[in-house]
């Protein structure tokens, strides 16, 4: 079935998440607008351009006289539409930084000594859910695609319900979902798993993603497997059923590849090495965050250093951290961290000015920049301890025009279950274990380089985010499931002898 065929049977897209694609700001009463940042607004904004539909979300400001209007202007032209849902400022503070990131975002990255179990975040939680569903229900009607993205809307579906929406309700889940052992920690965990029963489908990000979710349904609410094995499936529990389906979220791999080959980005990527040159660069790009392992990267770099000291003055790391949540204590505990790292490991092993080993970087790159230095970098190290997807590594694989380039993944990524074939697989948690895979990657022959590249080229150019769209709306109407094909997964390898 092709998407032509389906936008006859879905009338309008409709995408609601907690913010929307653009940030508004205002100085002197006048609204100025940027473009949002992070994987769901890289990955869904090209689909809307193509496909048109509307974005609901928060604009990340009070909803105040001209925002709408401004909205409107941020988007003129794009082909689609965004809705604004009013929030204070202390519903903020409970759903977002309370509920959303000091329980959901902890507990579902196996961090749950980081959880923070106030009952008045979910009081707010719950309220605000309330709150995207009265506007969600105000815009669209019975024959539209209403699809709520990541933790923060995972009530949408059963307010929606209850507000008499018949439209088809997709929901996906952008970070891992967690075992048993884990969720049964939720205070709240059988309300919220019954408010997903209340979606038509659910998707994950990987097969192990589903199997916890599955695994809680059956354990929490006598859930059963009824139909399906492969991408989709379908389970019963209290008396409701709801399609649970794998749907590894890609890129606009196209689009990128062509930046990526543009006069700009090629001087740019120049202008990098002629800064740092006779050199290999190696590549880190995070959100600053304690899930992406960046204290145990850096010292695993410094081990590198250490063990093979034949490296010296021949690698450079570039770590790029991207602020996040700026003015919460531990996210500046953490800068610190990262920041004496850098300190010591610079201060141990710099050289005059010749060479340094650690250039750090703590801002946004605008898209051209960050480009030049995907096209720059020979090795790219991404290591977080637990991740949904990993945007970035795909990124970087689209943009290795030449296919002379190495990937260094976390196996707690879940990428890793896709790009298993291609990239050197690392457990973040072993320091020793990363500069090792870092020393093969360096001394890595140009022709396994290559096959390794292709390799991983091939698969995100299939799986983009046009066939992650393509693939979830089929899901949501296709009657026969076993149409469906299985979705690799990934088994750690087994110790090899020493």
């Amino acid at each position: 079935m092709t998407m032509e065929m389906r936008e006859d049977m879905v009338r309008r897209l409709v995408v609601v998440s907690n913010r929307l694609p653009v940030v508004l700001s205002s100085s002197d009463g006048n609204w100025r607008s940027e473009p949002g940042s992070g994987g769901l607004v890289t990955a869904l904004a090209p689909v809307l351009r193509n496909r048109g539909g509307l974005w609901i979300g928060w604009p990340g400001t009070a909803v105040e006289d001209g925002v709408q209007e401004a909205l409107e202007r941020a988007v003129d032209g794009a082909g689609y539409s965004l809705v604004a849902v009013p929030l204070e400022t202390g519903e903020v503070d409970r759903y977002y930084r309370g509920f959303s990131n000091e329980i959901i975002w902890p507990l579902f990255h196996d961090l749950q000594t980081r959880c923070n179990f106030d009952p008045e975040y979910w009081d707010t939680y719950g309220n605000v859910n309330r709150k995207f569903a009265d506007v969600t229900a105000a815009h669209t009607g019975d024959g539209d695609f209403i699809w709520v993205h990541d933790y923060h809307l995972m009530l949408m579906a059963q307010n929606l319900r209850e507000l008499g929406s018949r439209a088809k309700l997709g929901f996906f889940l952008h970070i891992p979902f967690p075992s048993l052992d884990i969720f049964v920690k939720l205070p709240w965990r059988h309300q919220l798993l019954r408010a997903l029963l209340a979606y038509d489908l659910v998707g994950f990000q990987t097969m192990r993603d589903r199997r916890n979710f599955i695994q809680c349904l059956r354990t929490l609410l006598n859930g059963t497997e009824t139909r399906g094995r492969g991408q989709v499936c379908e389970i019963s529990a209290d008396d409701m059923s709801v399609r649970a389906g794998v749907f590894p979220i890609g890129i606009d791999y196209r689009q990128l590849e062509r930046d990526a080959g543009s006069h700009e980005v090629a001087e740019s990527a120049w202008h990098i090495h002629e800064n740092l040159p006779d050199r290999q660069i190696i590549l880190g790009v995070d959100r600053m965050d304690y899930t992406k392992g960046i204290p145990e990267r850096l010292k695993a770099f410094g081990r590198l250093l250490e063990r093979h000291p034949e490296h010296r003055r021949k690698i450079t790391l570039v770590q790029v951290v991207v602020p996040s949540r700026r003015g919460i204590p531990e996210y500046e505990v953490l800068k610190a961290e990262i920041e004496q790292l850098v300190g010591q490991i610079n201060g141990q092993f710099t050289e005059s000015s010749a060479w340094v080993p650690i250039h750090y970087i703590y801002g946004s790159l605008n898209h051209l920049d960050l480009l030049g230095y995907y096209r720059a970098s020979e090795i790219a190290l991404l290591t977080p301890y637990k991740d949904g997807m990993n945007l970035v590594a795909k990124e970087y694989c689209a943009c290795s025009l030449e296919e002379n380039c190495v990937l260094i993944l976390s196996e707690f990524a879940g990428a890793v279950a896709e790009m298993q074939r291609g990239a050197i697989l690392v457990n973040p948690h072993d320091v020793a274990g990363v500069a090792e895979a870092l020393h093969e990657a360096i001394v890595m022959p140009p022709a396994e380089r290559h096959r390794r590249m292709h390799l991983l080229r091939l698969v995100v150019k299939k799986h983009d985010v046009f066939w992650w769209v393509d693939s979830f709306l089929r899901a949501s109407i296709e009657k026969d499931l076993g149409n469906f094909p299985i979705i690799p997964d990934y088994v750690p390898p087994a110790p090899q002898p020493r």
